[in-house]
């Protein structure tokens, strides 16, 4: 399999300031879009927390086209799917169908981004979702440590610190008018970015895609930069108390690297030392395996446009909760403080390396690759120079990042589980 490339990679920007990538791969008969808008939680009010992901959830509720109902009548008519979800620094939509329903499906995505029309019965409907999703949250003990984690983590001003998905009270407020509003302000063709990757003829996809968007005049948000995230420099510790529950989760962690920083990749390897190699690096071997501490124990490394969060996430018998959290900093500590061996950076960097044809192996593992390049100015010759990325981190540059990211004696945490007797 040849690895994605500019070779078979074309980029074109419309006039409207859309950028549009395609790769064809006539393997399959089916066709990928993946894609993202510049609106997000970012550019909602602290009061109006969950409004992104509400207006996002919303557009495919009805249009001024076609109902809710049409819309996926359409749709399962010929087998075909379309998502749109809120994120925090965009919102994102996908697609799938096969090849000669491609016209249909850019349809139905560009009538429910473009021509929304929030009915109320359906607003409503899709409030009381949201909220049954909050009560539960509530009652859940790994959704709530990751919930108290980043309270805990970043400035209460700061996007990062909120529930993407709201909060009771603020969703209970928020009107169909604030969606339609929300809307306006801020879905436009500036910042947008679309991948198709399938049997569909290059040319053949950029006329399509210019069809039913080309002619879009939307405007986007005008952003202030995040506010700065300071390093850590004392223990942040909360414990959420579930009554009914017998299992305690742990959040450990920091801000990490955006996406976009010079260590982000010396960072990855360090993280899938930790916490994701084999059966999940040296926390599971460690805190579950030999000690016996925990139910899982792994690490993630989020990245993005701003300094996503790098965790350690445990499920633990409420009783082990502070012999796991001692054990988790001591691997935290061991990382730190002493380089990688070769022999287990090497095995690491060949899991990271030949874990990436698998990656490939769909059309939706290849037109996100694609997506993420576009979004953070990677390149698009990245994936092909990837491997090589990798192959010269050394054990230097790894302990370098856990340095710079990790502190063993510094951190937020949040525990959620039953209360203490």
């Amino acid at each position: 399999m040849s690895i994605p490339g500019p070779d078979d990679i074309t980029r074109y920007e419309l006039p409207n300031g859309i950028v549009v990538l395609v790769r064809e791969n006539h393997n399959s008969p089916s066709v990928v879009i993946r894609g993202f808008l510049r609106v997000g939680a970012y550019d909602e009010r602290p009061e109006q927390a969950g409004l992104s992901a509400f207006t996002a959830a919303a557009l495919t509720r009805g249009t001024v086209n076609r109902t809710f109902e049409q819309i996926y009548e359409e749709l399962e008519a010929v087998g075909a799917s379309v998502g749109i979800s809120g994120g925090t620094h965009t919102t994102g939509f996908g697609a799938k169908s096969l090849v000669e329903d491609l016209p249909l499906v850019l349809d139905i995505l560009a009538d429910a981004l473009r021509y929304p029309t929030f009915p109320r019965e359906e607003v409503e409907k899709l409030r009381g979702e949201i909220i049954t999703d909050l009560e539960e949250r509530a009652h859940d003990t790994r959704r709530m440590a990751n919930l108290t984690f980043h309270e805990l983590a970043y400035p209460k001003e700061h996007p990062y610190s909120r529930s993407l998905a709201g909060y009771i009270e603020t969703i209970g407020k928020l009107s169909r008018d604030d969606l339609a509003e929300f809307y306006a302000g801020g879905y436009g063709p500036q910042g947008m970015v679309i991948v198709v990757v399938g049997a569909v003829e290059t040319g053949d996809a950029l006329a399509q895609i210019a069809d039913a968007f080309g002619d879009w005049g939307g405007h986007t948000y005008e952003r202030v930069p995040l506010p700065e995230v300071q390093r850590i420099t004392e223990a942040r510790e909360r414990t959420v108390s579930i009554p009914g529950k017998t299992q305690s989760d742990i959040v450990l962690g920091y801000p990490g690297p955006p996406r976009t920083a010079p260590d982000f990749l010396d960072a990855a390897v360090c993280n899938t030392i930790l916490g994701v190699f084999g059966l999940m690096g040296r926390l599971g071997e460690n805190v579950r395996d030999e000690q016996g501490l925990a139910y899982y124990s792994f690490s993630r490394l989020d990245g993005g446009p701003g300094p996503g969060p790098w965790r350690v996430i445990a499920g633990v018998n409420p009783a082990n909760v502070e012999r796991a959290i001692t054990s988790i900093r001591a691997e935290i500590r061991r990382i730190c403080e002493e380089p990688v061996n070769e022999d287990e950076l090497t095995d690491n960097k060949a899991f990271i390396t030949g874990s990436l044809p698998l990656r490939l192996e769909t059309n939706e593992g290849v037109a996100q690759a694609i997506l993420d390049m576009e979004h953070f100015n990677l390149g698009l010759d990245y994936l092909q120079r990837y491997a090589d990325l990798i192959n010269e981190i050394t054990a230097e540059r790894v302990q370098a990042a856990a340095q710079r990211w990790l502190d063993p004696d510094a951190y937020a945490l949040a525990i959620a589980g039953p209360p203490l007797e």
